[in-house]
């Protein structure tokens, strides 16, 4: 993973001390709430229902075994003990004291971490897929450009007040676990050029969810390597001079584009990059080097011929076997693999990870994974590099602290956002929905027959939870006063990006949960051999559904 240099470090550092004279002058009543929310905004700090909330940038969603270590002090010292991952690969903390804020970013900046830019009308946090580097489907790394692109907008003089938050997602991988296309920028790895084997990216812009949801549409097909900087700024730049100021619903790039057109969108984009391409953005082949020299795969040994015991294994132990089924991943290295660690326990709250269960995932990835963690954006931990003559012994110890669940990608491995329970912008609560649906499939092998099914869910149009990408998406609203729940079908955030239909009228909290239920076993009556529930539902369309729920018209 990346090293910070002297240069980063001191930046981080002075930061921290720029972000403690401004809490003191706060709390002294020099500055204005008014006046300090655009200062802790930058710095990752909002002001939620019950308390301030901390941000804390995962770039490109890996970091070290001793940050995870710091995450889980922080979360002991200055939380309630957790701490809680999310849809961006960052991580919040929902019970600072804003006194106590820069003293958790000066131990933050001990282990190379930061807040900086987790909010804001800026370029937020960079995602990539989480099985980054190690995946065996990938054209490269899509972290080293994450690296490059944080370093390149960190504090941008252009674009540190953009019209609206600003996301960038890039993938190595054709199966695009990192959802680039529901992002204002994504970047998706390719080879191409003249050879055809030169690396490059295709570029979509204008994705995104929230009250108006859209898929990313291709503005180029192939930006060569070198040229990734200079694009991406010719893109910003059209934004930043074009994208609405007057009306913050309208101000995101997806609507620019919308209004704009693809065509004459593209070609303003052209333009601009035709003034810029060959100046100083063009990115050296050295640099490119050096800051691959930060990923380059760890010295991995000789493991396949030490796997013979993994197959016994999981023969010799059915829950064993349902966890490599659904949470161990191909890897490119010949005697390893890629472990999923769910943090959706039956019944748990989506995303969150007590101070123990931290420091415990800590010493696991120095055991069996090199001393490096992933984030997922499905709000789950990845062990990257782990031998698979190991994996029944790191299975064994997961299920001591309570995150051996089998069911990545399955119908309790719910993604949910706070909601009303800490956000000050929610209708509706997210958490207990999430519990109770979960909860209804305590029976992990009758979770491996449903097979894949993505369920999300946002507690207000925002969409924080992904609900609109949901197979089964749940939104909630504030119905005269009382919490009412959407549901939509079909919703995709991979390759086959689509948004999900609205199937009727909301539910109360019961009512929903019921409905989930009902629109499953529906699946499992209607379903063909081996078919996922988003396959059902493109076969069959909504109305089988539908009547499940509301009966015939």
């Amino acid at each position: 993973m990346y090293q910070y240099r002297d240069i980063d470090r001191d930046f981080v550092r002075q930061r921290v001390e720029q972000f403690r004279d401004q809490v003191r002058r706060r709390l002294d009543g020099d500055l204005s709430e008014d006046e300090f929310k655009p200062l802790r905004l930058m710095n990752g700090v909002y002001l939620q229902l019950h308390a301030y909330m901390l941000r804390v940038a995962i770039p490109y969603g890996t970091l070290s075994s001793d940050q995870m270590r710091r995450l889980a002090h922080i979360a002991r010292r200055y939380d309630k003990g957790f701490g809680h991952f999310t849809t961006r690969q960052n991580v919040q903390f929902n019970w600072p004291k804003l006194i106590d804020i820069p003293d958790i970013l000066g131990e933050l900046a001990d282990v190379d971490m930061h807040a900086i830019q987790t909010s804001g009308n800026c370029i937020r946090n960079v995602t990539a897929d989480h099985f980054a580097g190690v995946a065996a489907d990938e054209v490269d790394d899509p972290r080293i450009y994450g690296e490059i692109i944080r370093q390149w907008s960190t504090l941008h003089p252009e674009f540190t007040f953009l019209p609206r938050k600003f996301k960038i997602a890039v993938t190595g991988s054709p199966a695009d676990r990192a959802a680039t296309r529901f992002h204002d920028i994504g970047l998706i790895l390719r080879k191409g050029g003249e050879s055809g084997d030169r690396i490059g990216f295709e570029v979509v812009v204008g994705g995104g969810q929230g009250r108006t949801p859209m898929v990313a549409k291709t503005i180029r097909d192939f930006v060569p390597e070198q040229d990734m900087l200079s694009y991406l700024e010719a893109i910003l730049r059209v934004y930043n001079m074009l994208g609405r100021r007057d009306n913050k619903y309208k101000a995101r790039i997806k609507i620019l584009l919308h209004e704009t057109g693809v065509e004459k969108f593209t070609q303003l984009v052209e333009d601009e990059w035709r003034h810029i391409k060959d100046g100083p953005l063009v990115l050296p082949v050295d640099t490119v080097a050096a800051i691959r020299a930060d990923f380059a795969l760890p010295p991995y040994q000789d493991a396949a011929a030490a796997s013979d015991g993994f197959e016994p294994a999981r023969v010799a132990n059915p829950d064993f076997d349902l966890w490599v089924t659904r949470n161990v991943h191909a890897h490119k290295q010949p005697g390893y693999a890629i472990a999923t660690v769910s943090l959706k326990p039956v019944g748990g709250i989506p995303g969150d990870a007590t101070a123990e269960q931290m420091d415990a995932v800590a010493d696991l990835a120095d055991r069996f994974s090199l001393g490096e963690i992933r984030v997922s954006h499905e709000q789950n931990l990845v062990f990257a590099h782990v031998r698979r003559a190991d994996l029944f012994a790191l299975w064994q110890a997961l299920q001591a602290i309570g995150l051996a669940t089998a069911n990545e990608g399955l119908v309790s491995d719910i993604i949910a956002c706070p909601g009303l329970d800490y956000c000050a912008l929610a209708n509706a609560r997210s958490i207990p929905v999430s519990q109770r649906i979960s909860s209804l499939f305590d029976d992990m092998r009758k979770q491996h027959d449903i097979g894949e099914l993505k369920i999300k869910i946002s507690g207000c149009i925002n969409a924080c939870g992904h609900h609109h990408v949901g197979h089964i998406g749940i939104l909630g609203v504030d119905r005269r006063g009382t919490e009412n729940y959407q549901i939509t079908l079909g919703g995709d955030a991979g390759p086959d990006a689509n948004i999900g239909t609205i199937i009727g009228p909301g539910f109360d909290d019961d009512g929903v949960v019921a409905a989930v239920k009902t629109l499953i076993h529906r699946y499992l009556d209607i379903r063909d051999d081996g078919e996922r529930f988003i396959d059902t539902f493109r076969r069959a369309g909504v109305r089988p559904f539908k009547e499940a729920v509301y009966g015939s018209a």
